[in-house]
């Protein structure tokens, strides 16, 4: 086993840091700030951070074939144009549901975006407010799921065939089949549950060998879970305890960077937790992850 490191590398505080994701061309780092409203980008090379305000809650950002961003700001898919600055509707979904937000999003391999929604306050959540969608590359949008609490992390194993998604307060990790062709979700079974004291299941990715890391908020670890097994692998300690997603990148994918929040922590807390809301880069694993993928439209 190599002798794992963790090393703060954004040492901005951001209220809710969220939704990493590795641009290999550019070798950044690209994430959230939800409650910040703002999307920002991290160089490696410089370990500069540009950012763009986003003038409403972000959920998440990625990247555009067509070039620039797509992000869920509020309740609209948006297009960013980081050269410009400029932001530009595309679609509104849940004008009924004024009460919610977009959440978590992550592009599939056939480059359709899959986005999440919760209510703005989760506290005061009704029964399942939220929904899982997915915009195809004509704009248009599918309801996968409905009846979901917090929508968080998901991924595709490399095959296509098998979906992983977590509904934050259900404390599990699930898998669906996943049809490649429409998209649609079949066979929903959990694969791991949360253990005492391991928090509430947020952002996750898979790596290469196909297991998942899920990073654990209220739990300030990130877990490695074999889904074949439901068994917990390895445990990654972190200095936040509200770790919120992680994400492969760097060399050859061999590091793997883990977001925090700090919204929400009283000042006794802030206290023990310096680094609460800071973006994490853990070395050693001795495993790599896979390329993102970008939106088709």
């Amino acid at each position: 086993m190599s002798s794992v490191k963790v090393e703060s590398v954004v040492k901005e505080h951001a209220g809710i840091g969220e939704g990493p994701l590795w641009e290999e061309s550019d070798q950044t780092l690209l994430f959230v700030d939800i409650s910040g409203q703002k999307i920002h980008r991290w160089s490696a090379a410089t370990n500069q951070v540009h950012s763009l305000k986003t003038g409403d809650t972000v959920g998440f950002a990625v990247p555009r074939r067509s070039g620039g961003y797509v992000a869920g700001v509020g309740r609209s898919i948006v297009a960013v144009d980081w050269t410009t600055q400029k932001v530009t509707s595309l679609v509104n979904v849940e004008d009924d549901k004024p009460e919610n937000r977009l959440n978590d999003g992550k592009v599939d391999p056939m480059g359709r975006l899959l986005a999440g929604s919760m209510r703005k306050d989760a506290q005061t959540a009704q029964v399942k407010p939220g929904s899982l969608y997915m915009v195809n590359s004509n704009l248009s949008v599918t309801k996968l799921l409905s009846q979901v609490d917090i929508s968080n992390g998901m991924d595709w194993t490399q095959d296509l065939k098998t979906f992983f998604y977590i509904d934050s307060l259900a404390l599990s990790v699930d898998a669906f089949d996943y049809d490649s062709s429409t998209g649609h979700l079949a066979n929903r079974r959990v694969v791991y549950r949360m253990e005492e004291g391991e928090g509430l299941p947020d952002g996750m990715t898979l790596d290469a060998d196909g297991r998942l890391w899920v990073a654990c908020y209220d739990g300030g670890r990130v877990v490695h879970i074999d889904p074949a097994t439901g068994k917990r692998l390895q445990t990654v300690s972190l200095p936040a305890m509200k770790t919120t997603s992680c994400c492969f990148g760097g060399p050859d994918y061999s590091e793997l960077f883990v977001t925090s929040a700090s919204l929400g922590l009283d000042p006794s807390q802030l206290h023990q937790q310096p680094q609460a809301g800071h973006t994490f880069r853990v070395t050693g694993l001795g495993v790599k992850g896979r390329p993102s993928n970008s939106f088709a439209g």
